[in-house]
C-alpha cells in the first residue's frame, strides 16, 4: 500500500519510540495505517540506545544488548526493517573457568543429538564443575522442562533439587543473572524456566548469540528511523506527550509539550512501566484498573564498564567469565571492550575506581595479553532501571496489551508477553499491541 493511502487511512499515535513502539509502527504501517511516533528523547530506541563518549569521540552503547537464536519476533522485526545485516551470529560460546590463567571451554551444540539433548555434550565438557555436578545439572534441567511454574524463586527451587552451591554459582547463576538481569534469590522459577526451555532446550539454535556489529543508535535510531520515515511514518523526536485525554472508554487526543492537542483514531502506549500511569488523564486512568500496580513492578540495574586499551587484549568476540564480578566480556575492536554485570545491585554504592580495578584485574587473569597493555580510558555506566525484575508475583502485575479503552493498546517488554525484559519481549509486545488495534479498527468498520 502506498504512503499516500496510509496517510488517508486510520491514524494511529504511538507514544514511545523504543523497540516496542518501533515494532508496532512497522507492523501497522505495513497494513496501511497512518502512523505517528512520539518520542521524548532526540533518539529512537529507548533503553536500547547509545551516547557519545566525549573523551574518545566514539558512539557507544549504554550497555551491550545481545539476542539469542530463540528470539523469533526480534529476528522477524530486523528482517522486516532491513537491519539483519547488522547482527553477527555466534554458534560457539566461550566460557572461562574461575581462577588465574583459567581454562577455556567452548560451548556449542552437537549435530548428533536432537533437542533437548543437543547441548548435553557441551555441558559435560564444562570441566570447572565436577562430573557429579554436571550430571546433576542435566537431570535438573530435565526436571525443569517438566515442572510447572510455582510461586517461588529459581534459587529456592534449585536448592530443593539438591544443586550444590558451586553449581548454582558457576552454572545456573552464570546463565540466569545475565538472561534475567536478576539474582537467583530474587528471580522467579517461571522466568528461569522460560530462559532454559526456549534458549537451551526447544530448538537447536536457540542458545546462539546475535550480537550487533554497530552501535544501537545506528540500528534503531538511524536505520529503523530511516526505514519508517521512508514508509510514511511521521517521527516526532524530542516531543514529550504530557497527557492522553479521552471520554468514557475511548482515548481521543494527545496533549504534547508544545501545547498542541492532536487527535487520532487509535493509540498505542509504549513507555516503561514506571512512567505509564502519569500519561493518562484521571478519567482514562480510572478506566485502566490493570495499571493500578504498574509502578510496583520492581526494577533491576545493569552495569557496563567500557574500556579502551592501547591494543586488543584478545581475538575472541566475547567471553563468559565464570565465578567473577565480570559476567560477559565483549570485544568491540581496536582496543575497545565492554564488560557487562547484570543484576548489579551491589555495585550501586561501590567506589567506581574500585570496580574498574577489580574488573581489569579479572581480565588480566583471563587474557594474558591484557597484562602488557595500557588502559587509556574507562567509563562506568549503571542503569538503575535498566529492566523490570521478574520476581515471583510480578507476572500478575503485567497487563495485557488489550485494554478496556476501545481504541488504545499497551506495549513494552513489561507487559504480558511471557518473556523477561529483553529486546524480544519488547518486539513481541509491539506486534501484539498492533494486532489489537488492527482488530479493533477492522471490527469498527464492519
Amino acid at each position: 500500500m502506498s504512503n499516500e493511502n496510509a496517510k488517508n487511512g486510520p491514524r494511529v499515535a504511538i507514544v514511545g519510540g523504543g523497540l516496542a513502539g518501533l515494532a508496532a509502527a512497522a507492523y501497522m504501517q505495513s497494513r496501511g495505517y497512518g502512523v505517528e511516533i512520539f518520542e521524548s528523547r532526540r533518539a529512537l530506541g529507548g533503553r536500547a540506545g547509545s551516547f557519545r563518549d566525549m573523551q574518545t569521540g566514539q558512539t557507544i552503547d549504554r550497555c551491550r544488548h545481545v539476542a539469542m537464536g530463540c528470539c523469533s519476533r526480534l529476528i522477524d522485526f530486523c528482517s522486516r526493517v532491513g537491519i539483519s545485516d547488522l547482527f553477527d551470529r555466534h554458534k560457539v560460546l566461550h566460557f572461562f573457568a574461575p581462577g588465574k590463567d583459567p581454562n577455556r571451554y567452548d560451548f556449542l551444540a552437537t549435530e548428533r543429538l536432537p533437542p533437548p539433548y543437543h547441548l548435553c555434550p557441551a555441558m559435560m565438557r564444562l570441566g570447572y564443575l565436577s562430573v557429579v555436578e554436571r550430571g546433576k545439572i542435566l537431570l535438573t534441567l530435565r526436571r525443569l522442562l517438566k515442572t510447572s511454574a510455582r510461586d517461588e524463586t529459581i534459587g529456592q527451587w534449585l536448592r530443593r533439587q539438591g544443586q550444590s552451591e558451586r553449581a548454582i554459582e558457576r552454572f545456573w547463576g552464570v546463565v540466569l543473572e545475565s538472561a534475567l538481569s536478576e539474582k537467583l534469590y530474587r528471580a522467579s522459577l517461571a522466568a528461569a524456566r522460560k530462559v532454559f526451555v526456549d534458549g537451551f532446550m526447544r530448538t537447536r539454535d536457540g542458545y546462539e548469540l546475535l550480537i550487533p556489529r554497530k552501535p544501537l543508535a545506528e540500528l534503531f535510531d538511524r536505520r529503523v528511523g530511516d526505514y519508517l520515515r521512508q514508509k510514511g511514518v511521521t517521527l516526532h523526536r524530542g516531543t514529550r506527550v504530557v497527557q492522553i485525554d479521552g471520554e468514557k472508554n475511548r482515548a481521543v487526543s494527545l496533549n504534547i509539550s508544545s501545547g498542541e492537542r492532536k487527535h487520532y483514531d487509535a493509540f498505542i502506549v509504549a513507555v516503561p512501566w514506571y512512567a505509564v500511569r502519569k500519561l493518562f488523564s484521571p478519567s482514562l486512568l480510572a478506566a485502566l484498573p490493570e495499571l493500578e500496580h504498574a509502578e510496583k513492578i520492581p526494577a533491576a540495574p545493569i552495569t557496563a564498564l567500557h574500556l579502551w586499551y592501547d591494543r586488543s587484549i584478545t581475538d575472541l568476540p566475547h567471553a563468559v567469565l565464570v565465578g567473577r564480578l565480570s559476567q560477559w566480556f565483549f570485544n568491540q575492536g581496536n582496543g575497545y571492550s565492554q564488560v557487562v554485570v547484570s543484576a548489579s545491585h551491589d555495585l550501586v554504592a561501590r567506589n567506581r575506581k574500585h570496580i574498574c580495578r577489580q574488573i581489569t584485574a579479572e581480565l588480566q587473569e583471563v587474557f594474558p595479553a591484557a597484562r602488557d597493555t595500557r588502559l587509556i580510558h574507562w567509563r562506568l555506566v549503571t542503569e538503575p532501571r535498566a529492566v523490570f525484575s521478574l520476581q515471583p508475583g510480578v507476572e500478575k502485575l503485567r497487563p495485557q496489551q488489550k485494554t478496556p479503552l476501545h481504541n488504545l493498546a499497551l506495549a513494552g517488554d513489561w507487559t504480558d508477553t511471557s518473556w523477561p525484559a529483553t529486546m524480544e519481549g519488547a518486539v513481541r509486545s509491539g506486534y501484539a499491541a498492533a494486532e489489537v488495534i488492527v482488530d479493533i479498527m477492522k471490527n469498527s468498520r464492519l
